[in-house]
């Protein structure tokens, strides 16, 4: 597995998934556990930073019609 910060949004969530999955199975001895779920955080606070900055580029190229670039904050229950 990559690293987190080498990994794409759509890679972490995969891996996400796996984890919670074997986590769910309570197969793993506790130490197993422990380093899943630590890893698991890794990929959700990578998960959560690719976010945020998609958001950002988001409203950073919202257009006000007359070619300028202003500023508006992303709320996705508008779209």
């Amino acid at each position: 597995m990559k690293k987190s910060e080498d990994i794409n949004f759509e890679e972490a969530m995969k891996n996400l998934e796996e984890i919670a999955n074997e986590l769910e199975k309570n197969e793993l001895d506790l130490d197993k556990a422990v380093e899943k779920f630590e890893e698991g955080m890794e990929l959700s606070k990578k998960c959560n930073e690719i976010l945020t900055n998609a958001e950002k580029r988001i409203t950073i190229l919202i257009n006000n019609g007359d070619g300028n670039l202003d500023e508006e904050p992303f709320d996705a229950n508008q779209a």
